[in-house]
């Protein structure tokens, strides 16, 4: 496995492949790792995915930063400009799912990227080395290259999408830190 496209097909093979039993016992794991950071703890808006087919469940961390006070922004996928709209939610009612599936804000209304604390991030494939293979679009890597301040990136991953090496390029952004349901990576 050495291209980019074969690595996330094989990497999400596996991912698909897990049972809905297996991934419900890791996404708890997972989400007890996020919920005890001091970033997530401190952190007053905070930009999520709406976790989509065997991605790490994120709706329990939506739910627990409605719960908390803590603002949540979610993005929409611009296919033909090839971008992210990121939108504040007041609530999972605030979605509807969009023509590939996804949750989405109903309207989205442009969230200022610098005024966000924490990013949580999908992704296909990592590494040790916190390079992050996402689905091929580069949607995240425009969206942080956006940023003019230094905002700490959070990637959540299963344990089995971690792998010895990802290919990165010019234009491929780290992420600060990963989160598997077996470990950190920092």
């Amino acid at each position: 496995m050495n291209n980019k496209s074969e690595i996330r097909r094989e990497i999400l093979k596996i991912r698909d492949n897990l049972s809905p039993e297996l991934r419900h016992i890791k996404d708890i794991e997972i989400a007890k790792r996020i919920l005890s950071l001091p970033q997530y703890q401190a952190a007053q808006t905070i930009l999520f995915f709406a976790s989509f087919r065997s991605e790490v469940d994120t709706f329990s961390l939506i739910n627990n930063a409605f719960n908390t006070g803590i603002k949540v922004i979610l993005p929409k996928v611009i296919r033909d400009e090839k971008c992210l709209i990121i939108s504040e939610i007041n609530s999972l009612k605030d979605l509807q799912l969009s023509k590939m599936g996804i949750l989405e804000p109903i309207s989205p209304h442009v969230f200022p990227i610098n005024e966000i604390n924490l990013i949580i991030m999908p992704g296909a494939a990592f590494d040790h080395k916190r390079n992050r293979l996402g689905y091929g679009g580069g949607y995240y890597d425009k969206l942080l290259a956006e940023m003019t301040k230094i905002t700490q990136t959070i990637a959540i991953a299963y344990q089995e999408q971690i792998i010895p090496e990802v290919p990165v390029e010019p234009h491929d952004i780290k992420v600060d830190m990963i989160i598997t349901d077996k470990e950190i990576i920092t």
